[in-house]
This record gives C-alpha cells, sequence and structure tokens, in this order.
C-alpha cells in the first residue's frame, strides 16, 4: 500500500473541504441573517394577526391554531429559502419529500387524534353547543363546562367531570336542551276508575295553569293515554323558561303539589298499583284453613 500517495489524497480533500467552506461563508452568513430574519418576521406577524383576530368573534382555539401555524410557515420558508442559498436545493426536495412520508405515516397513526381534532375545529365555528348548555350525548346528560379542539367536557348533575373526544359527540346524536331557552314538563298522571275523567281534566289543567313559572304564551295541554291497570292514565303537558335542570326539576315538583292538591280537596283519588297474593287457596276454602299451624291464632303469645 502506498502510503504517500494515500497521505496526499486525504490532505487535497481536506484541503477542497477547506476551500468549499471559504466560499460558502458569504452563503452561510447570508443564510444565517435570513433564518435570524424570517425568525423575527414570525413573531411578528403572531403578534399583529393575534391583535387583529381578538378583534373578531372567532373563539379562542381558533385564535391561537391560526396564529401558531401562520408563525411556522413563515419560519418555515425562511428555512428553505436559507437551504436554497447555501445551494442544498436537493436537500430541501428531500426533507419537502420525507415529510410528506412522514405527514403520511402520522394520519395513519394518529388518525382518531386528526379526526378529533376536525371535529373540534367543526364545533368552534358552527358553535351548536356553547359552555353553559345542557346537552344530552353518548348517554350523558348534564352541563357543558370547556369545549376545546380534542374534547368536550361535560358536568354530570351528580357533580362527576366527563371528558368526551369531540369525534364521538361529533358523529352521535346530540340533544341539546338549552338552545331555545324554553322545555316541555310532560307529567304523567293516573286518576281513578270510578272518577270523572272531564273533571279531573278540569281541575288538573286549572292547577298546572297557576302555576307562577309556566310559560303563559302556551297553553296547558292534557291528553288521556291509556287504560292503565289500576287507573286511566293521562299526561298534562306545559312549558317553561329554561336556563338550567333545577328549573325544570322545581316546574315538575309543582306540578305534582299542585294536581295532588286539587284533587284531594275534589276527592278525585291517584290509585296506587294493585297487587293481587295467590296462596293457592282452592275454591270454597277459607284462607285461615289453608295457613300452616304456626300461622294460625295469630297472637303474639303463641298458640
Amino acid at each position: 500500500m502506498d502510503w504517500q500517495k494515500t497521505l496526499s489524497n486525504l490532505v487535497d480533500k481536506l484541503v477542497g473541504w477547506a476551500e468549499s467552506v471559504v466560499l460558502q461563508l458569504p452563503n452561510l452568513v447570508l443564510a444565517l441573517l435570513i433564518v435570524i430574519l424570517f425568525w423575527i418576521a414570525s413573531r411578528l406577524l403572531a403578534r399583529g394577526l393575534r391583535h387583529v383576530l381578538e378583534k373578531t368573534p372567532a373563539p379562542r382555539q381558533i385564535r391561537t391554531l391560526t396564529v401558531r401555524l401562520a408563525a411556522i410557515v413563515l419560519f418555515t420558508t425562511g428555512l428553505f429559502v436559507a437551504l436554497s442559498v447555501l445551494n442544498l436545493d436537493k436537500t430541501v426536495t428531500s426533507l419537502l419529500a420525507g415529510a410528506g412520508i412522514l405527514g403520511l405515516a402520522l394520519g395513519f397513526a394518529f388518525q382518531d387524534m386528526a379526526a378529533n381534532f376536525m371535529a373540534g375545529v367543526y364545533f368552534a365555528f358552527a358553535r351548536p353547543i356553547h359552555v353553559g348548555d345542557i346537552i344530552e350525548t353518548n348517554s350523558y346528560f348534564g352541563t357543558v363546562e370547556r369545549v376545546d379542539l380534542r374534547s368536550l367536557i361535560l358536568r354530570l348533575p351528580e357533580g362527576q367531570i366527563v371528558l368526551l373526544p369531540n369525534k364521538e359527540v361529533f358523529e352521535k346524536p346530540l340533544v341539546n336542551y338549552s338552545s331555545t331557552g324554553r322545555r316541555r314538563v310532560d307529567l304523567p298522571v293516573g286518576v281513578s276508575y270510578g272518577d270523572d275523567l272531564q273533571k279531573a281534566k278540569r281541575l288538573a289543567m286549572a292547577a298546572v295553569e297557576a302555576l307562577p313559572g309556566r310559560d303563559k304564551a302556551r297553553p296547558v295541554e292534557l291528553f288521556y293515554t291509556e287504560f292503565g291497570d289500576s287507573s286511566i292514565n293521562f299526561v298534562v303537558r306545559f312549558w317553561i323558561d329554561f336556563r338550567k335542570q333545577a328549573d325544570y326539576l322545581a316546574a315538575l315538583s309543582d306540578a305534582i303539589v299542585s294536581i295532588k292538591r286539587a284533587f284531594d280537596e275534589a276527592d278525585i283519588t291517584i290509585p296506587f298499583p294493585i297487587r293481587t297474593l295467590d296462596f293457592g287457596i282452592v275454591g270454597g276454602e277459607k284462607l285461615s284453613e289453608m295457613l300452616p299451624p304456626r300461622l294460625k291464632g295469630g297472637g303474639a303469645g303463641g298458640e
């Protein structure tokens, strides 16, 4: 092996690299200046864009996301420009191709997270629900505590906190009880078969119409619905102004008290369920004769 020739080639290569570095120094300085300028520009853009968006009705999450994306895009553009100044166009192409492949792989790996994010963007713009709304979705009923770009925070009436992914809320039916500011109360009641149904109807409707929290713009409705086992059943319906679940519960409670008082004063019976107990008695036999000896007599002292 010719060590002298090998050493000479190594020195020539090192000298070539040194010359390339010296020749690239102006480009390196220019590239560094470009990176610094684009970094400053991205900060200024973020500050100005944040100031402008604060004057719009756009949700806070969308404003924050827009500002960050704009700053990242501008700074990334500066990096690509700096690489082009250094004659690293092939590197730029390779980076873009790699970013595309990486983005595709991450899209498959985090598709649920991406779906939650897109659903959060929809909620932020369409705003079908707001903080404080009472909703029912995915078998949960409660008050909306917070809506962000990934999840919805729901407080149940019992006080528990439920975190629901936005995708689940977007894909499943959602009932918003607060969207109209009104809610109908449906109260099922039953009266005895021996009572006058027209009289019971008048009394029940009058009792509900006198409630202070009722929406006077909508009439009280009462419909008989079925012949029950021990009563003729009906439902009385009326509307209330609705802001919180306590409004509904208070109206329901007041209606029950008012109807019960009206029926008691008019001697109208609200029957309770009747149960028949079968002791296996044969026709013609007395109950006392069918009971076991230990149950006969019924005295506290024994037999």
